[in-house]
């Protein structure tokens, strides 16, 4: 068991600096504060819609850490997603593609008590624009990002009422970079801004299930995030440059701007959750989330007065069915079947637009090899932005897998 733990834990600390490497977002609207949203849910919760308000013995549940103490043997989780988007204006389109390392997290049980820690990404930045005029060139890229270390516990105080709580560690690096050509002037004009970001923040969880009748079970979840400070470190280099062969940037001049230490605010936010379903076979839910307006005002070169940030609110549905998940003889009876659908106002306003989201997801719940070992597919097309008032829409495809590897692993030796 030690051996395993240590193993498990050496790919989380890989799996970190992976998450940190990658591009973790190609929108244009991750330009705007710390980038667009890095974590959706886990594979299962993205097919149902981003639901979250349930939990069950074998699958970790990443959004709500009373599920926590629904576990009963020892899961270990990965996910990754592969997206296609069409980025579509007035004037033209344009297709991209590329892959993402979603989540990876560990979940214990012991007992009435479970605890699960892991890591997955918070936000994501990745962009290339480039505006034109008759007289300059204008040219803006991005990258970077927040990952979350967190680390969760969850228990069950009295019978069918779970409730949990998570610590989370973020931390990453945003670098921002703007080139600016003007007509009859020799050399460009470079600017970039790294930004530093690190700090805590907390949240918690309840479920609570209600027997109506013998099959019957109503499922209540809630969830809270607190409202957290992150400290912020930002430095400067404004040069003057000139380009040559493939692109590369030759220094002229050179200067930096003293770095400058301020500080950023997450929102708030609660969620609440109420289904209805049979244990084992089928679950159909409802769930509001909402998030105050958060503060991301020291990052100015980003967020000028043509971005607010307001209130967000999402709104899920979604659910699942398996036919038979014990059947002897049938594997297509033991499939988890999943699907839902979401909306989310985003409380992002850019040149007086709302950027919203609307999504519908399917996906597979697959039993591989061992009996409580299985594969876990999805897929969703959801729309982001608008055209009007010559913004960019988003037009995405997202397939998504996981695996989820289960076992006990906390059993005492009968014999030496």
């Amino acid at each position: 068991m030690f051996t395993r733990f240590i193993l498990l834990v050496s790919i989380l600390l890989f799996t970190s600096s992976s998450l940190l490497a990658q591009q973790g977002s190609l929108s244009p609207y991750s330009f705007l504060g710390i980038g667009t949203k890095g974590f959706r849910g886990t594979v299962e919760n993205r097919a149902m819609g981003g639901l979250a308000s349930i939990g069950d013995s074998i699958h970790l549940n990443l959004r709500n850490p009373a599920a926590y103490a629904d576990l009963k043997l020892t899961a270990f989780t990965a996910g990754a997603t592969y997206n296609s988007v069409e980025l579509e204006s007035d004037q033209n389109s344009d297709n991209l593609n590329y892959l993402t390392l979603d989540y990876i997290a560990i979940g214990l049980p012991f007992n009435n008590l479970g605890v699960g820690f892991g890591v997955k990404p918070k936000s994501a930045v990745g962009y290339e624009l480039e505006q034109s005029s008759s007289t300059q060139i204008s040219r803006f890229d991005g990258r970077g990002g927040l990952n979350t270390v967190y680390f969760s516990v969850g228990f069950e105080p009295i019978k069918n009422l779970r409730l949990g709580a998570t610590a989370n560690y973020n931390f990453g690096d945003i670098e921002n970079k703007a080139i600016v050509f003007n007509e009859g002037v020799q050399f460009a004009s470079r600017e970039i801004n790294f930004t530093d970001i690190n700090g805590f923040s907390f949240d918690a969880g309840a479920l609570y299930d209600l027997k109506l009748t013998n099959q019957l079970t109503l499922k209540s979840s809630a969830r809270y995030e607190t409202g957290s400070s992150l400290s912020v470190n930002r430095r400067r280099e404004l040069a003057t440059i000139q380009l040559g062969q493939n692109e590369t940037e030759n220094v002229i001049n050179q200067i930096d701007v003293e770095p400058l230490d301020t500080e950023i605010d997450l929102p708030e936010m609660y969620a609440f959750g109420l289904g209805l379903g049979e244990d084992k076979k089928w679950f159909v839910g409802l769930e509001y989330e909402n998030y105050q307006a958060g503060d991301f005002s020291a990052l100015a070169f980003n967020f000028g007065p043509e971005v607010v940030q307001k209130e967000s609110n999402t709104f899920k549905l979604g659910g699942f069915y398996v036919p038979r998940y014990n059947d002897p003889v049938s594997y297509f009876k033991r499939v988890v079947y999943r699907a839902g659908i979401r909306y989310e106002e985003s409380g992002l306003e850019y040149q007086g637009e709302d950027i919203n989201e609307f999504g519908i997801s399917f996906g597979l719940g697959l039993p591989a090899g061992r009996v409580f070992t299985n594969a876990n597919l999805g897929v969703e097309y959801f729309e982001r932005g608008t055209t009007s008032n010559n913004l960019i829409q988003e037009n995405f495809i997202s397939v998504f897998l996981s695996f989820s590897f289960n076992d006990k692993w906390f059993i005492k030796s009968k014999y030496n």
